[in-house]
This record gives structure tokens, sequence and C-alpha cells, in this order.
């Protein structure tokens, strides 16, 4: 199994669709329950982000036999839940979630800065909905989401033509480099740059180093910007932690200019400290560490 992400997600149309009507005609709740059979189908027939999964909880973080198999069905639950909710805010529903910030003062130094910021995620949690949530904010933020937009199309254009419409906007990174004008001309209208640190596409430019006892190669690009364009750097995360409410989180990167090897440093242990916390919202479902025999 190659290590790097593919650059899409596993999924169908019509899966979601059995999901939008569930949770606008029966309650989130139904949804969820349904969830309860999809998890079980991808243990047994996605093989490959099954034994990734396995791999993260029994090699990474040295959990039983017994256990690793469990948390593997419980992992995959999770993530389904996090679709859903993002689903339900995106369709109305913002107000049936609660939420608590973890570090907004530093959200708020940054936009009171006037310089725009890097925010850097990870595929832990749901990032995804932090728009519904951070426009709550004093001073409500604009975001640009740098992306490589390779989700499955048909997927993207059947969610966007039954939920609200996203506020963030979209910085399409393209082989020219010319999004990184776009990142510029955000930044100089203090807008805050999102980047997810933790999915390396082949071909791509890469830098190594350990997480969870174990190199893994992780994208250059988050950290080089970040290291480089001079303004603050803050690592995000939005956590589920009940079946209604989410935490989010915000820790400021403090490294010198031009070392992406220290800010990725920062980053790893920041996403560690994260999944010692909650260690079932890793959703990296590939050979992240390229070690699955």
């Amino acid at each position: 199994m190659a290590t790097e992400w593919k650059g899409k997600s596993r999924g169908s149309v019509l899966g979601y669709k059995i999901f939008v009507f569930s949770i606008k005609n029966l309650g989130i709740r139904s949804a969820y329950f349904i969830l309860y059979f999809v998890a079980v189908y991808f243990c047994l027939f996605a093989k490959k982000s099954t034994k990734a999964s396995y791999y993260y909880f029994r090699s990474r973080r040295n959990y039983s036999v017994v256990k690793s198999c469990l948390l593997v069905y419980r992992s995959y639950y999770k993530f389904g839940q996090t679709i859903i909710d993002k689903i339900a805010i995106s369709s109305g529903l913002r107000n049936t979630f609660t939420y608590h910030f973890d570090g907004v003062e530093k959200l708020q130094d940054l936009l009171h800065q006037k310089k725009g910021g890097v925010l850097i995620s990870a595929h832990i949690g749901n990032f995804e909905i932090a728009e519904y949530f951070l426009n709550e904010l004093d001073e409500s933020p604009a975001i640009s989401l740098l992306t490589t937009d390779s989700e499955h199309k048909a997927i993207k254009e059947y969610l966007e033509s039954v939920t609200s419409k996203s506020s963030i906007n979209f910085i399409i990174i393209k082989n020219d480099l010319s999004h990184i004008f776009e990142i510029n001309a955000a930044l100089s209208r203090n807008e805050l740059i999102c980047i997810t640190g933790d999915r390396y596409i082949e071909g791509a430019k890469f830098l190594t180093a350990p997480l969870l006892g174990k190199d893994a190669k992780f994208p250059a690009g988050p950290f080089l910007i970040g290291s480089r364009l001079k303004v603050p750097v803050v690592f995000v995360y939005v956590i589920k932690e009940t079946t209604k409410h989410y935490h989010l989180f915000a820790r400021t990167a403090e490294v010198s200019h031009r070392d992406e090897m220290g800010l990725l440093k920062k980053y790893t242990e920041s996403v560690e400290d994260i999944l010692d916390k909650y260690p079932l919202q890793w959703f990296n479902y590939f050979d992240f560490w390229n070690d699955i025999k």
C-alpha cells in the first residue's frame, strides 16, 4: 500500500442522499442509526482503510488486538457522525449543536493584528464545520481554504445542491504556483488561510518527521508557507466530544523565520497532544507511515 493519500475520499452520491433524507425527514439520530450498519460495511469491505486504521491503533498506539479491532469500528462510526453533523449544520441545524472555544483569544489577537494569518489543521475531528462557529467571534473572519480540489465531483455537486453555500473561499493548489499570489492577496485583506498539514500526495514536495514514534511524510507546502510569510501561525482543531457538542482548539506556533522543520516539529507535537486526548478521531485511512506489511 502506498504511503501517500490518493486525493479522494471514499463514498457514493446514493449514500449521501440516504443520510440527507434521514436528517431532513427523520432527524439526526435516525442518520446515526443507519451509520451503525455503514460502519460494519466499511470494516468488512474497505480493506485498505480498515488495515490502515487497525495499524494506527495496534502499532502506533499499542492497543491490544481486540481493542484495536473494536476501535476501528468506532472510528468509522465517529467519522460518519462528523460527516452527518457537517450536512446537518450546513442545512440550517447549527443551533442543534453546542461548542466551546479553547484558545479563542489567540484567534482574536490574530484578527486584531490586521495582517491575516495561517491556520494549520489536520484530518482529526471535523475542521470543515469551523466556519459556522468562527462566525460568532467578535470580529468574524474571512477564511480561504487551500485545497487540491480532488474530492469526488459528483458528491460535491450534490452536497452543494442541498446545503447552504459555504462562506469559505477555496484557493486551488496549481502546478504553476499561481496560488501563491492568491494567498498573498487574501492575507492583505486580513483573511485566514487554512491548510491541512497531514496529507502528502505523491509527486509533491514533502518533509519527513516522526509522529507517534515513527517517521512519516508531510506535505511541505503548509510549513514552507507558514514559516516564510511573516504572519501569525495557529494550529486549529474542531473535535467532536459528545453527540451534539464540539470543542474548538487554537494553539499559537512560534518558530524562527524560514524554519519549516521547526514549524513541522511544533505541528507534530500538537497533533500528538490532540490524538492523546481523542485517539478515535484520527481520520487518515491510508498507510500514513508506509509501514503496513
